[in-house]
């Protein structure tokens, strides 16, 4: 603090000493260099003063003075003061609906809670000190016995010969995509997406300025010849796309799977153009049958493919854990971006410890689990819905992505349903194409239970039939001719 004279003034202690003090000199001397003070007469007013502060801190005025009365009553602005084109404010959450289709969560009776504890117990007893240091002393890709553990997963289920090196642990894989879109994306750039995808995708890739060019999707997904046409037409536009995105196993929301013989063409595709592929791998474990095609990233002969993981949706969302593989030219540059000194490392530790004994007994009762909540919604909307309701029936996943009769808006239906409690992904918030997407909506069924899908797509369907007269008829009830 300065004084007006421009001299420093430090605060005093009583029994301290005066830093450049004379002979002689006190700390109350100190604060008023031109006044001299008796020892006693000084020691009677700093005993005064102790009584008058006392005195004051017991015993507050009543009220504060008109002025500070009204600068409190104005709450800080601070609209003044944010950045410049925010997305619009978030709505406080007040829970779950009571029939809650969306976001993907999973089922909670199927999380391996006495195993996570248990290796929980384990791996803080014998590993716990090394809480105390950032990235658990294997550097900042991550927990190295994680990443070991991944390395066997992938070569055994997708195919991948990768090393640790080329993997990093991600706070989920949200953030993957964040930072993989750091190291490629900058506004005004193009790159290529299936038509009806992923909507934290679409809207990061809205965020930041970035056109994306959406491609349709059939039962052996991303099509091929859709992505022929775009690059060619983007090349003799003098385009060059940043990468080709795709959700090639259990894609999201359709759930389809490409096939083998497709993957190969895309590959084909994006070597000929020289557009690498940013491979979305997320809902790979929820195979019904656990047979699925290799991954891109294992067929690609060029390292020309970018991938992300998680365990979001194989063990449990809430763990937030995903993970980035790339080859490290890439790699070092997301290393370079990734701030955060670290991702939750007793999640990592956690899983590191369960999933080499329990993974593979874990992802197949969780499948059947899953399945039956799929028969149980499928089987409600062919019994409420009728023709009406279009899907196909999926492979794996968590979700159904269902057309609707062309009349039915399902952004307007999804907010009638919200206020007869239920909730509904709107199929416009899911594609690029809002036409194509308007009649569409994604229900995912792996959170609530088979009584609550039951009971829930009952009530969708009737807010559906009193808002567009779909389906004609109620359940149970003989159509109309």
């Amino acid at each position: 603090m300065v004084n007006a004279n421009s001299e420093r003034v430090e605060r005093w202690i009583p029994g301290s000493r005066v830093k450049n003090a004379r002979p002689g000199m006190t700390g109350l001397d100190h604060l008023t260099p031109h006044r001299s003070v008796a020892p006693t007469t000084q020691r009677s007013m700093l005993i005064s003063n102790k009584s008058k502060n006392r005195e004051a801190f017991m015993n507050p005025p009543s009220s504060p003075p008109a002025a500070a009365q009204s600068a409190s009553a104005a709450p800080f602005d601070y609209s003044a003061v944010f950045a410049r084109d925010l997305p619009a404010p978030a709505a406080k959450w007040n829970g779950f609906s009571k029939y809650h289709f969306v976001g993907g969560n999973n089922d909670p009776e199927l999380v391996p809670v006495d195993r996570l504890l248990a290796a929980s117990n384990a791996v803080i007893a014998r590993e716990g000190k090394n809480l105390a240091t950032y990235n658990l002393l294997t550097g900042p890709q991550g927990y190295k016995p994680l990443r070991e553990f991944l390395v066997g997963k992938l070569k055994r289920d997708a195919g991948m010969v990768c090393s640790a090196d080329d993997i990093m642990i991600t706070s989920g894989s949200l953030q993957g995509l964040d930072l993989v879109n750091n190291v490629f994306l900058q506004p005004g750039d193009t790159v290529l997406i299936e038509q009806d995808c992923y909507e934290g995708s679409i809207k990061r890739l809205t965020k930041r300025g970035v056109t994306a060019i959406g491609l349709p999707v059939d039962d052996d997904g991303l099509r091929t010849d859709a992505l022929a046409n775009a690059l060619k037409d983007l090349k003799a536009r003098g385009v060059r796309p940043k990468y080709i995105y795709t959700i090639p196993t259990v894609q999201n929301p359709t759930a389809t799977i490409m096939s083998e013989a497709r993957r190969r063409e895309l590959l084909a595709l994006s070597e000929e153009y020289g557009v690498p592929v940013f491979e979305d791998d997320c809902y790979a474990d929820l195979i019904w049958d656990g047979k699925r095609p290799p991954a891109l990233y294992a067929m690609s002969k060029t390292n020309g493919v970018v991938y992300i993981g998680s365990f979001s949706k194989s063990v449990a969302p809430a763990l937030r854990v995903g993970y980035i593989v790339a080859p490290w030219e890439v790699m070092s540059r997301i290393l370079s971006m990734k701030t955060d000194a670290g991702s939750g490392a007793l999640e990592q530790m956690v899983l590191a410890e369960f999933c080499p004994d329990h993974f593979y007994d874990h992802v197949p009762r969780l499948n059947r689990g899953l399945r039956k909540k799929c028969e149980a919604l499928m089987e409600a909307l062919a019994e409420q819905f009728g023709t009406a309701a279009e899907f196909d029936d999926p492979k794996g996943g968590i979700f159904l992505w269902v057309k609707l009769p062309d009349n039915v808006d399902t952004l307007k239906l999804y907010q009638a349903a919200l206020k007869a409690g239920v909730a509904i992904n709107p199929g416009v918030e899911w594609s690029v194409n809002a036409p194509h997407a308007k009649s569409r909506l994604r229900i995912c069924f792996a959170s609530p239970s088979v009584e609550q899908i039951r009971d829930g797509i009952a009530v969708l369907a009737d807010v559906c039939r009193k808002e567009f007269g779909v389906p004609e008829r109620s359940a149970n009830m003989e159509k109309r001719v």
